[in-house]
C-alpha cells in the first residue's frame, strides 16, 4: 500500500460520524486539559526553583560554617550528613572541563546568593558542563577559610509528578472521553435513525414514520424524509395500479382477437396470430403478477418445513417431465410465508430451466439466523456487469426481443419483489464451473 493511500485511509478514520466528532471533541478537550496542566507544572516549577535557590544559599552558608569548624581530617565524615536530595558536597576543585557560568543564568544567580550569605572571604565561581541542557545541572566551586577547595554539585530533580497525579490525570482523560462520546452519541442518534429508515425504505415503503422531534435541523430532515417516503409510496402504488389496469383491460381485446383468429381459414396465418396472442397473454399475466407482487407481502408467516416445501415443488416439476435435483436440509421449521417462497423458487427454477437446462436446488443454514435456497443451472451464465440489471423489470439479455428466446423480463423482478417482502435477499452469481446460481437468503426465525 502506497504512502498516499495510507494517508488517505488514516484521514478517513474513524469511518462513522459518531467516531469522528467524538475523536475531534476529545482531542480538543484533552489538549486544553494537558495545556492547563503544563502551565500549572511550569508555574509550580518556577516557584519551587525560586524557593530552592533561597533555601540553598542559607543551607550552604550553614554547611560551610560547620566544615570550617571541623578539623580537616574529619570533614570527609561530615559530608554525607550535609548532602541534600538535589545537591551534594565534594572536597575537591570543580571538573577541569567545565566552563564558567554565563552572567544572568540560574547557576550565576545561585553563586551570587551564596556569596551574599558567606561574604567576601570565599572565592566563589559557578560552573556549567560543556553541553549544558538542564538549567539546574551546574556546580559551585569555592574555597574554605583555610584554602581547602570544595565543590557543591547540583543534581537536577526527578519528575515532579507523583503517581497519584498521573492516576488522576488518566481518570480525568477517561471521563472526558466518556462524556465526549455520550454527548456526540445523543446528538447523532437521530441521524442514525434516519440512516436506518433510509436503508429500510427499499424493503418497506409503508414502514413507520420517523419521529419529527429533536434539534431543528434533525426535525426538519425527519419531516422531509417522511414526506418523501409518502410520495414514493403513493407513486409506486399509482404506477402498479396503472400497470394492473392496463394489463387487465388488454385481456378483453386479446380475447376478441383470439376468437377472430379461430375464424381464419389460412392455417399458417392462424398459427402465427395464435402464437403472437399467446405471447401477449403471457406478458399481460406477468405484468399483472408484477403489479400485485407488493400485495403478496401481507401473507402471514407460519412455521414452514422448507425441505418439504421444496420437495413438493420438485415433485410438481417431475409430473411435467422435468427432473430437478434437491440437496441439503435446515432441520427445524422456520417462520415464513410458504406461498411467497414457492412463487420465488418457481420463478427461479423456470428461469434456470429456460436458459440452463440441468437444474439443482440446494438448501443450507447460514449461521443461526439465516437460511439459503440456491437454484443452480448449467447454462451460459450472465455477464458480470449485468448481474444486477437482470433483476430490473423488463430487462432481457437476449437482444432480439424474441419472447421465445428472451422471455418477458419479469420473472426475476417478481422474485426480487417477493424476496424483499419476506425480508430476504436475492443474489445472482456465475458458478466457477459454468452456469448460474440464484441464491435466496431468508431470515430463519424459529
Amino acid at each position: 500500500m502506497s504512502a498516499a493511500r495510507r494517508s488517505r485511509r488514516l484521514l478517513q478514520w474513524p469511518g462513522s460520524l459518531l467516531g469522528r466528532v467524538s475523536l475531534i471533541l476529545f482531542c480538543g478537550l484533552a489538549a486544553a486539559h494537558l495545556l492547563s496542566l503544563g502551565l500549572l507544572l511550569y508555574d509550580r516549577a518556577q516557584a519551587v526553583s525560586t524557593m530552592m535557590i533561597a533555601y540553598l544559599a542559607r543551607d550552604v552558608a550553614s554547611s560551610v560554617a560547620i566544615l570550617e569548624r571541623v578539623p580537616p581530617t574529619e570533614r570527609a565524615q561530615w559530608l554525607p550528613r550535609l548532602d541534600r536530595a538535589n545537591y551534594r558536597y565534594e572536597l575537591a576543585a570543580g571538573p577541569a572541563e567545565w566552563r564558567p557560568a554565563d552572567p544572568g543564568s540560574t547557576a550565576a544567580e545561585v553563586a551570587d546568593r551564596i556569596a551574599a550569605q558567606l561574604g567576601d572571604r570565599h572565592a566563589i565561581q559557578a560552573m556549567l558542563p560543556p553541553a549544558a541542557r538542564e538549567p539546574l545541572r551546574f556546580a559551585v566551586a569555592l574555597k574554605l577559610a583555610d584554602g581547602t577547595a570544595m565543590t557543591i554539585a547540583m543534581v537536577p530533580p526527578g519528575p515532579m509528578l507523583s503517581p497519584w497525579v498521573v492516576a488522576a490525570l488518566t481518570f480525568q482523560l477517561a471521563v472526558l472521553a466518556l462524556f465526549s462520546w455520550l454527548a456526540v452519541r445523543i446528538t447523532t442518534r437521530p441521524l442514525a435513525q434516519l440512516a436506518r429508515a433510509a436503508d429500510a425504505l427499499g424493503e418497506d415503503l409503508h414502514g413507520p414514520a420517523l419521529p419529527e422531534t429533536g434539534p431543528a435541523e434533525v426535525a426538519h430532515a425527519a419531516i422531509a424524509f417522511n414526506a418523501m417516503q409518502r410520495r414514493i409510496a403513493e407513486h409506486i402504488v399509482e404506477r402498479e395500479r396503472i400497470l394492473a389496469a392496463i394489463s387487465h383491460d388488454l385481456q378483453t381485446p386479446i380475447t376478441r382477437m383470439r376468437l377472430r383468429t379461430e375464424m381464419l381459414e389460412n392455417a399458417s396465418l392462424k398459427q402465427k396470430f395464435g402464437h403472437d396472442l399467446a405471447a401477449m397473454q403471457s406478458l399481460i399475466a406477468e405484468g399483472i403478477d408484477l403489479a400485485r407482487s407488493a400485495e403478496h407481502g401481507s401473507e402471514a408467516a407460519i412455521a414452514t418445513d422448507l425441505r418439504a416445501l421444496l420437495e413438493s415443488i420438485v415433485f410438481d416439476y417431475a409430473d411435467s417431465g422435468q427432473v430437478i435435483g434437491l440437496t441439503g436440509d435446515v432441520g427445524a421449521p422456520i417462520a415464513t410465508a410458504p406461498r411467497l417462497v414457492r412463487r420465488i423458487v418457481t420463478n427461479l427454477v423456470d428461469n434456470a430451466l429456460k436458459f440452463g437446462g440441468e437444474v439443482e436446488i440446494a438448501i443450507d443454514a447460514i449461521g443461526a439466523d439465516r437460511v439459503a435456497i440456491e437454484v443452480r443451472d448449467r447454462g451460459p451464465g450472465i455477464p458480470e456487469d449485468q448481474l444486477d440489471a437482470v433483476i430490473e423489470p423488463f430487462y432481457r439479455l437476449e437482444p432480439s426481443r424474441n419472447r421465445d428466446t428472451g422471455g418477458t423480463g419479469l420473472g426475476l423482478a417478481i422474485a426480487q419483489r417477493l424476496t424483499s417482502a419476506l425480508g430476504g435477499e436475492l443474489t445472482l452469481a456465475n458458478r466457477p464451473d459454468g452456469g448460474l446460481a440464484a441464491t435466496l437468503t431468508l431470515p430463519a426465525t424459529k
